[in-house]
Parts: structure tokens; C-alpha cells; sequence
């Protein structure tokens, strides 16, 4: 850890750049380093973390479970937002010829980087690992991208490039046997194994009419895995990528490793997460465990992450907790929410005080995130009625957009607050010079304009709540119909409440032509507002 801290210490030390998360193995010796930030300072971070790791890792004394060819054996870059994967290849680059040049390690480019195609796959440039590129660097096939043609004995090699966000993923058995690991592994990746003569393995291997070995493929698509024992914890673990989310979720790989465990007589017994996970993984493994016990779908991003957790047992080899690895709440952590986690006292008691901030505009958001609420728990007590157990699915989607909708204006009754201290700071900028002056006026109207987009966005939000709300007062269970009546009023009380607001900050602003446009659909919403709102009281009373 001493060593790690010597690297982690320069990536800080960069400035733009956040540490996220430092997750070390063990027995792999091997140690997942996350941090984010503008391109430039996280291509200083890494080059300099690259650096650091050639003077204090020794790879000629490195030993590890996992495959590794150099003491930085990968160095991915991720485009997170407001970057494209071109421009990411670019910084690529970059950084493989700095590293090439300054450091004279070898450097290959690998994914959406790659130069040619056999270089795209890890696995692929990595074969052999450290001990085999003495030999495989000299192979002309085999020339660095950047950096010289000649075996790094301390540094070894690098990988850098670019590609999607990949969980690093360990299934945990009930065995210590890398063989038997390794065949759950080969079941479940999507290269899965080489076909042998009835079908054991010792059998032949089964060759096409070029005389090339047959492969079976594996059940899952977009997954490397391989089998290894973890001394540290005493038992074998498959080992997995999963580099597309989309075509395999978190919770599917974790299904198929534990259908192939148990045709194997092994037993799962839960799993880690290496470094950190996109928040929708978790909530989509929320999502699914909560459909496979045949109950709402519904319920909170806290509640989904929660199953998540205790379902795929994240916590079993040490406590796995979602603040600290879910990439989104890290990347949060600096943005300043304090009335969303103050108690309904506190936050009255704020409202009350002579501050112009928290006003209307919150309390708008609030309310209509109650109404929100009000819709969800009616969708909620619909699809748990006894009897109605042929009617779950049709209220999974509603209590999903119902709970998305709710989150979104909880985050727009912060917003609303930070768009006025935005407003406040504009105007207090200098304006000594002509050219200060200018800049404060074009600072002032970038920031009146954003404080009423957020009333605004609140008005849009909340109006899709209608279409909610007026599915469970026709459909939802009969005993919450007043629940939906009310939620129909908190929506439209918080669709004229925020309209006020649109309209106050009218006053500072100078474009005339975004004023008119945004007058005009806030009008709009308030007008077709008061017709949703009469239309499901109407569908209520009539239920009362």
C-alpha cells in the first residue's frame, strides 16, 4: 500500500483531477486505480502515474494471479460526458507517445484506439505477459506503438486506449479448485471452450475442414472470464469482464456463472465488484430480482441497489458500500444538495427564514415530487393487491417512471436555489474596466435565463406525472383512488407555482425572443395543467 500511495499521491496532486477509488487484490497483486477530470489533467495524472509506477515497481520481481504484461498493465481511458470516443483516441495518443518518448517504455494501443485489428482485444496484446515479451516485442508483428522495439525488464510494457465503462466482476465459489473454477468461467465467456470429442475433457478436440479447432461458445456475449483461487480469502472465484452492459447485465452474468455452479455440483455464494460500478447496473439487477419474486418494481433507487446487493451478494467478502462505489454518487459528491436531505422541520424552518433562498421554486419542486410519490405508492398498492397477480407487470413501467420522476425533481429543488446563488454571484462580478463589464452582463443574463429554465423544467417534469397519475385513478387499486386525486392537485400546484416563477425572473433578462418562447409553453402547460387535473378529480369522484 506504501507503493500505491506513492502513485496515488502524484494523480492527486494534478489539478482537475479526483481520486475516486483505490481497490487493491492480494493475491493478484494487482491494484484498480480510478480518477476523473477535465482530458488534459487526466492525461498529466496518468503519464505521471505511469511514471511513478516504473520507478517503484520492479516487474522483474512481480509475481500475481492475474495476467499482466508491465507495472501499468492497462491504462484505459473512459469518455464519461461532454467527450466523444474520437476525441478520447486522440488523447490516447497522446499520452502512448509521452510515455513512449519520455519514459522509453513500449506502449501498445488497444480497443477503440487499436491501430489494427488483432491489437483491439487486451487479451490479445497481452499474451505471453511480462515473462513472454523478452521474445514476442522483437517479432516485427509485435512493434510498439510508441516506445522503443526493446524488452522495458523493469517497467515492462503498457497498454493505453479507449473504451465503454467494463465491471471488473468475481463470482465467489464454494471450492478451491482452479479447475473446476475455470470450467464455470469457460460455461459462461463468451469464447467459451474448445469443442472435444464427447463432449469431456480429455476428448479430442473436435477440428473444421481447415483443420482449426471448433469452438463452443459460451452463454454470455461481451464476457471474458477466467478461473483463479484467492488466497486471501481461501476460495476460487470466476474472474470476469463484462465490457457490454447492454447485450450482458451484471445480474445475468451472475445468473449463468450460478446455473453452471450448480450443473457442477459447486455452489455460489456471492461476488465483488473490482473498483468501481455504473449505477445502472445495480438498480437494473433491482429491477430484475424484484420481477423474478413477482412484487411492484416501484420502489426507490435506494431499495433497488439494496436488493441488488444482498441478492448478488456484493457484501460477502467485505462490505460493499454503494456511496463508495457507484461511479454516479462519487462523481456527486461535490455537488451541493442540503434542503433534499434536511428533515421536513429544517426544511420548513429555511423556508421561513428571512433568506430569499429556498422560495417558491422549491417548494414547487417538492410538491410536485410528492405528487409523483402519491402516483408511484398507488402503483405500488395496485400491483401488490391480492388477486391482482395477473396485473403486475402492467404497473412495473409506471411505478418506474413514477420513482424516475420523483428523483428528478427532488435534484430541480436544490437547483432551483443554486440558479439564484448563480444569479447573485453573476452580479457581484467586477465591473471596474469596460471589458469586466461586459463579461459580468453576458454572466448576468447566462444566469438569469438559467433561473427560470429551472422553474421551467420543473413545470415539464411535473406535468408528466399526469399521465401517471390519471392511468392508476382509472386503472389503480380503488382504495388509493383519493391518493391519485391528490397527487393530481400537488401537480398542478406545482406547475402554477413554478410558472410564477418563470415569470419573476422575466425581469432581468434581455433576450427577448427566449422570453416570449418560454412565456408562451409555460402558458401552454398551465392551461392543458388545469384540464388534467379536472379530468382525473373527475375519474377520483367517482370512485369516492
Amino acid at each position: 500500500m506504501g507503493v500505491m500511495r506513492e502513485i496515488t499521491d502524484v494523480i492527486e496532486a494534478v489539478e482537475g483531477v479526483k481520486l475516486l477509488d483505490v481497490d487493491p487484490g492480494a493475491s493478484t497483486n494487482r491494484t484498480v486505480v480510478t480518477f476523473v477530470g477535465d482530458p488534459e489533467a487526466v492525461i498529466e495524472a496518468a503519464f505521471q502515474a505511469i511514471k511513478k509506477a516504473s520507478e517503484v515497481i520492479d516487474m522483474g520481481k512481480h509475481q500475481g494471479a492475474h495476467p499482466r504484461m508491465g507495472a501499468t498493465d492497462v491504462c484505459p481511458l473512459i469518455p464519461i460526458r461532454g467527450i466523444s470516443v474520437e476525441e478520447a483516441v486522440e488523447y490516447a495518443h497522446k499520452l502512448a507517445e509521452r510515455v513512449g518518448n519520455e519514459l522509453e517504455i513500449p506502449v501498445y494501443l488497444y480497443e477503440y484506439a487499436a491501430t489494427e485489428p488483432k491489437r483491439k482485444n487486451l487479451a490479445t496484446i497481452r499474451a505471453g505477459e511480462y515473462e513472454g515479451f523478452a521474445k514476442k516485442i522483437l517479432d516485427p508483428e509485435w512493434k510498439p506503438d510508441y516506445g522503443p522495439q526493446r524488452f522495458h525488464s523493469k517497467a515492462g510494457q503498457t497498454v493505453i486506449g479507449v473504451r465503454d465503462f467494463l465491471i471488473a466482476y468475481n463470482v465467489n465459489l464454494n471450492t478451491k479448485s482452479v479447475r473446476r473454477a475455470n470450467s464455470v468461467a469457460f460455461d459462461i465467456r463468451e469464447k467459451g471452450r474448445i469443442k472435444r470429442e464427447g463432449g469431456v475433457p480429455w476428448g479430442k478436440k473436435v477440428l473444421d475442414e481447415n483443420g482449426n479447432p471448433i469452438r463452443e461458445e459460451g452463454a454470455c456475449k461481451s464476457v471474458k472470464a477466467i478461473g483463479w483461487y484467492v488466497d486471501e480469502y481461501g476460495i476460487a472465484q470466476v474472474s470476469a469482464n463484462l465490457t457490454n452492459m447492454n447485450l450482458t447485465p451484471l445480474h445475468i452474468a451472475f445468473e449463468e456463472a450460478r446455473k453452471s455452479a450448480t450443473r457442477r455440483g459447486l455452489r455460489v455464494t456471492g461476488s465483488e465488484i473490482v473498483g468501481l460500478v455504473p449505477k445502472s447496473a445495480l438498480v437494473d439487477a433491482g429491477l430484475y430480482y424484484l420481477k423474478q419474486q413477482g412484487v411492484s418494481q416501484g420502489v426507490s433507487e435506494e431499495e433497488l441497489i439494496d436488493i441488488a446487493i444482498k441478492s448478488l451478494g456484493l457484501s460477502e467478502l467485505s462490505p460493499f458500500d454503494p456511496k463508495q462505489k457507484v461511479i454516479e454518487y462519487r462523481l456527486e459528491e461535490d455537488i451541493d444538495a442540503p434542503l433534499v436531505k434536511m428533515d421536513i422541520r429544517a426544511f420548513a424552518n429555511e423556508l421561513a427564514s428571512d433568506s430569499p433562498a429556498p422560495g417558491g421554486g422549491s417548494v414547487a419542486a417538492l410538491v410536485g415530487a410528492l405528487g409523483a410519490a402519491l402516483g408511484t405508492m398507488v402503483v405500488n398498492l395496485s400491483a401488490n393487491k391480492k388477486g391482482w397477480e395477473q396485473r403486475i407487470d402492467s404497473f412495473h413501467p409506471w411505478g418506474i417512471r413514477g420513482q424516475q420522476l420523483k428523483d428528478k425533481l427532488l435534484f430541480l429543488l436544490d437547483e432551483d436555489t443554486r440558479s439564484f446563488n448563480g444569479v447573485i454571484a453573476a452580479r457581484r462580478l467586477p465591473r471596474k474596466t469596460a471589458t469586466e463589464k461586459a463579461a459580468r452582463n453576458e454572466a448576468i443574463e447566462r444566469a438569469n435565463q438559467y433561473a427560470a429554465s429551472v422553474p421551467f423544467t420543473i413545470i415539464e417534469t411535473a406535468f408528466d406525472t399526469y399521465e401517471l397519475l390519471q392511468a392508476m385513478a382509472e386503472n389503480g387499486n380503488p382504495s388509493s383512488a383519493s391518493d391519485a386525486g391528490v397527487g393530481a392537485l400537488c401537480v398542478h400546484a406545482a406547475i402554477m407555482g413554478a410558472g410564477l416563477n418563470v415569470k419573476i425572473n422575466m425581469g432581468g433578462i434581455k433576450d427577448e425572443q427566449f422570453k416570449r418562447d418560454i412565456l408562451t409553453k409555460t402558458l401552454e402547460y398551465e392551461r392543458h395543467s388545469a384540464q388534467w387535473q379536472a379530468s382525473i378529480l373527475e375519474l377520483v369522484h367517482r370512485k369516492l
